[in-house]
């Protein structure tokens, strides 16, 4: 089995991990074992890595590849919202870095099965974890207009989210909706030629939205920052990269939650709230790739990193 991913902006994970031999880390979505490899790299020759991903293909290949670094790794099937009791039964308490790299890795976007991609024909599925219960096909068969309608203004094509749930709807009226490529043309279909995003399938921003659901992923990264936080050893670190603005704007909210910033309503004579500063934030504004990483690897043209670093 081959597991197609590329690491995004790896050395600037390492610099902001600040990365030591000694050091316990966590990379929380390991897919194809890219990053990991690269912070038992810059943490050799005792640095130690918690790998974990919820999808076995993932767990396969990254084992076969970081072989030689059996000794100083741990893999572990599970969703990174679920790292703390994850950590709990390793008896971990706590950590020096924490690593999320989030969204969908190229792997799911080149095999057909997973039905991530209207490239290609295949069943409605997007299930990060396969063993999980609801599919992309479930939602699409099954949620009312209303609820489509929403997801999609939600997390997609806001301004033509109910044109294309009225027209999912009436499709699945006189049969079920079964392949990407049928979605994809429905969307298609639903919104006016004149009106197509330039540069983009019509369809790509409802497939996210299906994705994000189906996935439950923004909830999970906002559990998972919460916990990360106070797992994280003092002056331990956790950058966070994002693939959205949705993804992106949780992880800078979230951030900056635990900056310290008084929020006690203006006029106040005097802060009442009591507010504690637990972390410091690494970036301001968030790093990008370079060019030349985009170059080598245009998926990468729309992450941004985050770090912080716990006080």
């Amino acid at each position: 089995m081959e597991f197609y991913h590329q690491p995004v902006m790896s050395d600037e994970v390492v610099r902001c991990l600040v990365c030591k031999d000694g050091g316990l880390y966590v990379d929380g979505t390991l897919g194809g074992g890219g990053h990991t490899l690269e912070i038992l790299r810059a943490s050799e020759p005792t640095g130690r890595v918690v790998g974990i991903d919820w999808d076995r293909n993932a767990l396969s290949y990254s084992r076969k590849r970081l072989a030689s670094y059996r000794s100083r790794i741990r893999l572990i099937k599970g969703n990174f919202a679920n790292i703390r009791d994850i950590l709990k039964e390793l008896s971990i308490t706590r950590v020096d870095g924490i690593l999320l790299d989030l969204g969908v890795s190229s792997h799911h976007f080149e095999k057909p099965e997973r039905g991530f991609s209207f490239h290609h024909d295949a069943a409605l599925d997007m299930r990060m974890d396969m063993e999980g219960r609801r599919t992309a096909a479930d939602i699409v068969n099954e949620f009312s207009r209303e609820e489509l309608r929403d997801i999609f203004k939600k997390y997609g094509e806001g301004r033509w989210g109910d044109k294309i749930a009225m027209t999912i709807v009436r499709k699945r009226e006189v049969t079920p909706i079964k392949t990407t490529v049928e979605l994809a043309e429905l969307v298609s279909s639903a919104i006016p030629r004149r009106f197509h995003p330039r540069g983009i399938h019509p369809a790509t921003r409802v497939f996210m939205a299906l994705r994000i659901v189906v996935n439950n992923e923004l909830e999970n990264i906002k559990k998972a920052i919460n916990d990360c936080i106070w797992l994280l050893a003092h002056g331990g670190r956790m950058v966070v990269i994002s693939f959205h603005s949705l993804e992106d704007r949780i992880v800078k909210a979230s951030f900056r939650s635990f900056e310290g910033k008084c929020v006690c309503p203006p006029g106040f004579p005097r802060c009442v709230c009591k507010t504690k500063q637990e972390v410091r934030l690494l970036n301001r504004k968030a790093i990008r790739p370079s060019k030349e990483e985009i170059e080598r690897n245009p998926r990468a043209r729309s992450a941004k990193l985050r770090a912080i670093e716990r006080l």
